[in-house]
């Protein structure tokens, strides 16, 4: 079968001083990205979707599964690593304001080892289950850089400790073929056919 993973439109910036999750909505480029990616999937056959809980992903999924007529299925182990976090900024927003911070997360790690591999775990133990739900079929996944990258070093072999290796753009289309007996074999990695010719939608790629 094969895996089709979106990464979700821009999001807002938010930043909560209450404690509570930031899970921010997508911006008015980012509902536009979102559009741009749906009408591009509704030209080819999909069969099922799914999507993480938060926002901006669910938001995504809503508007792909207004083109293609799927509703989408939500999976909480397709969360972001930051779910919880009271601040979301944006990494094109964070490489101006906090280098230090986007530093660390361009070297592949967001600095917990332990964290690390139940995220990895858990992104894949949900991928798994769809793996095996939808045998011979093609499946989006509306979901995050983080759960893309998380999949990814499981098919490449890459280290938990540096996982995130590939700069996985709003709204790009990652694919992956993978069969229930484990094979994996990765189809291509962010692309990007439905906002060529739109430089107004290509933000912070």
């Amino acid at each position: 079968m094969e895996l089709v993973f979106v990464r979700h439109g821009q999001p807002e910036r938010v930043v909560r001083h209450d404690g509570q999750p930031a899970d921010p909505p997508l911006s008015a480029i980012g509902r536009q990205q979102a559009a741009a990616v749906a009408g591009w999937l509704s030209e080819m056959s999909v069969d099922a979707l799914y999507a993480s809980p938060m926002r901006r992903a669910l938001q995504t999924a809503e508007a792909i599964g207004g083109a293609t007529g799927l509703v989408p299925a939500v999976r909480d182990g397709l969360s972001e690593f930051d779910r919880d976090s009271p601040a979301y900024v944006p990494m094109e927003v964070l490489k101006e304001t906090d280098r230090e911070r986007w530093n660390e997360l361009a070297t592949g790690s967001f600095g917990d080892a332990e964290r690390t591999a139940q995220f990895i775990a858990t992104v894949n133990h949900a991928v798994d289950e769809i793996v095996a739900d939808h045998r011979s079929q093609r499946v989006a996944l509306a979901c995050h850089g983080g759960v893309v990258n998380a999949y990814l070093a499981r098919c490449l072999g890459f280290d938990a400790d540096a996982f995130l290796r590939f700069d996985v753009d709003y709204t790009s289309v990652t694919r992956v073929f993978a069969s229930s007996h484990g094979h994996r074999s990765v189809l291509s990695v962010n692309e990007r056919t439905h906002l060529r010719g739109r430089s107004d939608l290509a933000i912070g790629l």
